[in-house]
C-alpha cells in the first residue's frame, strides 16, 4: 500500500510542480495589471484636477449652452371622489309634485326667419341669427316676446344655416316627455352606453335617450362595432344624424344640443344633459326627483370641484390655451363693462355657491324661466367663446339683476354629486378650434 501511494506521488509531482508554475505567474501578472490600471487613474486624475471640469461643473456649461435640464416632476394631480347622493329607493312611486311647473310665467317664442335688413355689412346665413346689441339686451327681460334661440332660418335664397335632421327623427323627438341627450361630433369620443342594470324598467320604456352625429362619427362608430339596428339604436341610445353642422368649431356644435334641447325636443318637459365623456349610472327619473322635484329647483348644474371665481377661469383657459386669448379678453372686458364682479366667498348670502359651474351634466324642467335662462347662455355662447364656463355666471345674474320679482330657481350641488352619477372618461382626442368670428 505505501509503495502504491508513492508510485502515485511520483507519477502526479512533474504536473503539480508545472501547476504550481503557471499559478505564481497568473498572480503576478495580475498584480501587475492592477498597479497599471490604478497609476494610469492617478496620472488622469491629477490631469482633471488641473484642467478637466468636475461634473457639476460640465452640467452646468451644457446649461449654460441651452442643453435643458431633466424635465421636473409634474405635482401629482388633485384626486376627487364622489359622494352619496340619497336617493329613493325606487322609481315605482315617484309622483311629480302638484303644480310643480308653475315657476314663473311668460309667453316665450323664437325667431324662426331673419330677412335680409340694410344694416347687415356682410349678411350671410348665421344658424342663430344676427341678434343685434339691443336685442340681445332686451332678451334679458322675462316678459312675453320672441327672441333669437338658435335654428333661425334665412330669407328665401339664402342656403340653409345648419343642424339638419331626418323628418322622421324629428318625429320621434316631438313624442318625447322625458330626454336624456348627448352628442359626439368629429369622432371625438367612443360611444358611452349607459349603466343598463341601474336603469328602471319604467326609464327605459318611457325616457328617450338620444345621442347626437355628425356622418364622420356615424361612420366611426359603426366600423368599432356600434353601428345602429334598423331604427337607429345602439342599447338605449337613439343615434340622431345630423347634417350640414352650424359651425366648424365642433366644441360650439354641441352647444346646440347641451344648451337648446327644449328647441329639439318641443313637448318635453324634463331634460338631462351629460357630456360624451360621461357614462350615466344612475336612473333618470331618480335624478330628475332629488335634483329637481325635492328642491323645488327648475335648473341643476354642479359647481366646478376646484375654481369658483369667474377671474380664475380666465386665467386657466389661457395658461392652458383653450381658446384664442385675445377672444378671451374682449369677452372678459365686456362681462366687467356690465356688471360681472368677482366671487367673494364670505358673502353669508351669495346668489349663487360658485360662479364657475362643471357644466358636463345638466338637469332641467323646460319652464318659460328655465328656457330663457339656455337661450340666453347659448347666444352668449354663439356671440363670443365656446368656453361656456366663462359665459354662466354672467348670464345668471344679469337674468337676475333684470327681473328682481321674477325668480328662477337653480340648484347648484356639489360636484362630487355629478360624480356618483357618472363614471367620467378622456376625450377620443381634442382638436384645437379655429379662430372665432366675432359680431
Amino acid at each position: 500500500m505505501n509503495n502504491n501511494f508513492k508510485s502515485c506521488r511520483r507519477k502526479l509531482s512533474p504536473f503539480s510542480n508545472r501547476g504550481l508554475l503557471f499559478s505564481v505567474f497568473s498572480l503576478a501578472v495580475l498584480c501587475f495589471i492592477s498597479l497599471a490600471a490604478f497609476a494610469l487613474g492617478m496620472h488622469f486624475h491629477g490631469k482633471l484636477e488641473h484642467g478637466a471640469l468636475p461634473w457639476k461643473e460640465l452640467q452646468e456649461d451644457y446649461i449654460g449652452h441651452d442643453v435643458p435640464d431633466r424635465p421636473a416632476k409634474k405635482p401629482r394631480r388633485q384626486r376627487f371622489f364622489p359622494c352619496e347622493v340619497a336617493f329613493r329607493d325606487s322609481v315605482d312611486f315617484l309622483i311629480e309634485p302638484k303644480d310643480f311647473l308653475n315657476f314663473t310665467q311668460f309667453s316665450l317664442g323664437y325667431v324662426e326667419t331673419e330677412k335680409k335688413a340694410s344694416h347687415f355689412d356682410a349678411h350671410e346665413p348665421k344658424f342663430s341669427g344676427h341678434q343685434t346689441l339691443e336685442e340681445r339686451e332686451q332678451s334679458f327681460f322675462a316678459v312675453n316676446q320672441t327672441i333669437h334661440c338658435g335654428f333661425v332660418k334665412e330669407a328665401e335664397g339664402f342656403p340653409g344655416t345648419g343642424y339638419d335632421m331626418k323628418e322622421e327623427d324629428k318625429r320621434y323627438m316631438s313624442a318625447c316627455r322625458v330626454v336624456v341627450s348627448s352628442c359626439i361630433f368629429g369622432s371625438s369620443d367612443f360611444l358611452r352606453r349607459p349603466t343598463s342594470k341601474l336603469i328602471s324598467e319604467y326609464s327605459k320604456k318611457n325616457v328617450c335617450f338620444v345621442m347626437f352625429v355628425d356622418e364622420e362619427t356615424l361612420s366611426t362608430l359603426s366600423k368599432e362595432g356600434n353601428a345602429p339596428d334598423d331604427g337607429g339604436f345602439v342599447g338605449l341610445w337613439k343615434l340622431v344624424v345630423v347634417k350640414n353642422l352650424p359651425y366648424t368649431d365642433m366644441r360650439k356644435t354641441g352647444k346646440v344640443p347641451k344648451f337648446l334641447t327644449h328647441r329639439l325636443f318641443p313637448s318635453s318637459r324634463y331634460s338631462i344633459w351629460l357630456d360624451s365623456k360621461l357614462r350615466l349610472a344612475a336612473d333618470p327619473m331618480l335624478i330628475i326627483d332629488h335634483f329637481l322635484w325635492q328642491t323645488g329647483s327648475e335648473y341643476a348644474i354642479s359647481n366646478h370641484y376646484t375654481r369658483h371665481c369667474v377671474w380664475e377661469e380666465v386665467l386657466q383657459n389661457k395658461r392652458l390655451n383653450k381658446y384664442n386669448h385675445t377672444a378671451i379678453d374682449e369677452q372678459f372686458s365686456f362681462y366687467q363693462s356690465d356688471g360681472l364682479t368677482k366671487f367673494d366667498p364670505s358673502d353669508p348670502n351669495p346668489l349663487l355657491p360658485s360662479y364657475v359651474p362643471e357644466g358636463s351634466f345638466i338637469v332641467r324642467a323646460h319652464t318659460p324661466m328655465s328656457n330663457l335662462f339656455s337661450c340666453l347662455w347659448f347666444n352668449e355662447v354663439d356671440r363670443f367663446t365656446s368656453r361656456d364656463q366663462l359665459s354662466f355666471a354672467y348670464t345668471f345674474l344679469k337674468l337676475k339683476r333684470m327681473n328682481p320679482d321674477r325668480p328662477f330657481h337653480l340648484n347648484m350641488f356639489m360636484d362630487c354629486e355629478r360624480r356618483s352619477l357618472v363614471k367620467l372618461f378622456h376625450h377620443r382626442e381634442l382638436s384645437a378650434p379655429p379662430p372665432p368670428r366675432m359680431s
